[in-house]
């Protein structure tokens, strides 16, 4: 699948750790990335400052659904699910 024109939700939905030019602490889930631009592009597509994240990302239909909104869900969800937990929520109650 080809990244859909005006779309964008991969550099919006997920939280990016990696620095990022203009954005060094990278950024949050649900942050636009400095560098997408207003029709959704990235600016800094091919280009070697870009994320390895980002540049290996792959628009696949099962991630990027049928539109941008579609898009944007799916990926909010796998941010949640694979989110590391605060495990101090996990400790034992008897220990």
């Amino acid at each position: 699948m080809q990244c859909r024109s005006g779309c964008g939700a991969c550099c919006t939905a997920p939280s990016i750790t990696s620095p990022i030019p203009g954005m060094p602490n990278g950024k949050a889930a649900g942050e636009p990335c400095i560098q997408l631009l207003e029709d959704y592009r990235c600016a800094i597509f091919g280009d070697p400052a870009r994320p390895i994240v980002c540049a290996d990302f792959t628009a696949e239909e099962y991630i990027c659904g049928n539109n941008r909104e579609e898009a944007i869900n799916i990926l909010s969800h796998l941010e949640v699910a694979t989110s590391p937990i605060n495990t101090r929520s996990l400790k034992r109650k008897y220990q």
